[in-house]
């Protein structure tokens, strides 16, 4: 910390000290406007987005093709930002096979796993303390339960240096989560995105488990989001924003702590979900696209094995096992065999050999998964330019 640094924390908090446990944490709500006429703009745009979003999920006909994709992603990112590093690619590659990944990829998985466990949580309970622990166990794949002895802090990871230190005893961190809980579904008039920024600074700085909390409190934004009703699906993909941003992202957080800061912060929280939101729309309506092509070429190419299901599954699993065909019941073994054989030999999947294991990947689905472009070329350019090649 600088001199200058030093007398900010001095003179703003006088309480809030970074090597000392911030036992003074304050209770939400917090002091003053919330809802500033900068952050009320904001969330005009971060609803228009999000309700865009929603409306495009509506309109893929199998919620589970988005289901199984864009949580991945997410997974991904959100992994990687706290250095847990993996590929989408090799997440994708081991979706179904978690047990031969290495371990970043394992992690990522779990985290993928938490979001979708979440979910199924939604159906029947709200965000809350338990849901927390449930998602941080999946995440990290081991019992996680609020911290009951110190020695928890963050530090800067090139010096060292600690930069904050949470609250420690797990009754005034239990008694700072039910505050927290309360503050995300009192009644009392404010705008749900900024009940969900205000949330996850909260969260963080309560830091209630050893690890796994930053990617506990972004599983709990979009679990959030759905539970309010402003999504149907937990397909935000924040975390590809917070990578981007992820110097200002702690910069900021830091920032209400020293000085109470929240409309800076909040601000960011909502463009981050208008951007994510504007990102995950386009995403959505390139995979319909490709879908409804994918339909089009195989019912043409193929039809005699053509199903809808059988072009979902292949949606669900970027790469798909032979086994993949053989659980979801579309075909038995020799048969799903065939199935993929046939859709690469025109073109809409790859055959690939990872040991003893046939892999079929969908290389235009991956594409748009993997990158930010939103085009393909038509399958039958595809065909085409593969024949030239083979003359």
């Amino acid at each position: 910390m600088s001199k200058k640094t030093d007398s900010l924390d001095k003179t703003k908090t006088g309480k809030w000290r970074p090597e000392s446990p911030y036992n003074t944490l304050p209770k939400l709500p917090p002091k003053g406007d919330l809802e500033t006429r900068a952050v009320l703009k904001q969330c005009v745009q971060s609803r228009a987005a999000l309700a865009e979003l929603k409306q495009a999920a509506a309109l893929i006909p199998n919620p589970s093709v988005l289901i199984t994709t864009l949580p991945a992603l997410e997974a991904q990112a959100s992994s990687e930002i706290e250095n847990v590093v993996t590929t989408a690619d090799n997440l994708f590659k081991h979706m179904g096979a978690i047990g031969e990944a290495d371990p970043a990829t394992r992690e990522a998985n779990h985290y993928r796993a938490a979001l979708l466990e979440g979910f199924e949580w939604l159906k029947s309970r709200a965000v809350n303390t338990n849901l927390a622990e449930s998602i941080c166990t999946r995440i990290k794949g081991t019992q996680m339960a609020v911290r009951k002895v110190p020695g928890t802090t963050l530090a800067q990871t090139a010096t060292g240096r600690v930069i904050y230190t949470p609250p420690v005893g797990e009754a005034l961190i239990r008694d700072l989560l039910a505050n927290w809980e309360r503050f995300l579904h009192e009644e009392e008039p404010l705008d749900p995105l900024v009940r969900m920024a205000v949330g996850h600074y909260q969260f963080e700085a309560i830091h209630p488990f050893t690890d796994g909390n930053g990617r506990t409190g972004r599983v709990l934004n979009s679990l959030y989001l759905v539970e309010q009703g402003l999504l149907t699906l937990p397909v935000l993909y924040l975390s590809r924003y917070i990578i981007r941003n992820r110097a200002k992202h702690y910069r900021l957080l830091l920032g209400v702590t020293r000085e109470g800061a929240w409309e800076p912060w909040i601000l960011y929280m909502l463009r981050g979900v208008q951007e994510t939101s504007n990102w995950t729309t386009a995403k959505i309506e390139a995979i319909r696209l490709l879908l409804g092509a994918t339909i089009d070429h195989v019912s043409r190419k193929v039809p005699k094995i053509y199903t809808h299901e059988l072009v979902e599954a292949i949606f669900k699993q970027p790469y798909c096992r032979i086994g993949n065909l053989v659980e979801a019941r579309i075909a038995k073994r020799q048969t799903a065999s065939v199935h993929l054989k046939a859709l690469a030999s025109i073109g809409v999947l790859r055959e690939e050999t990872h040991g003893r294991e046939k892999l079929f990947v969908h290389s235009k689905l991956m594409s748009l998964l993997t990158t930010d472009e939103n085009s393909f070329a038509p399958y039958a350019k595809a065909d085409a330019q593969a024949a030239s090649s083979s003359t």
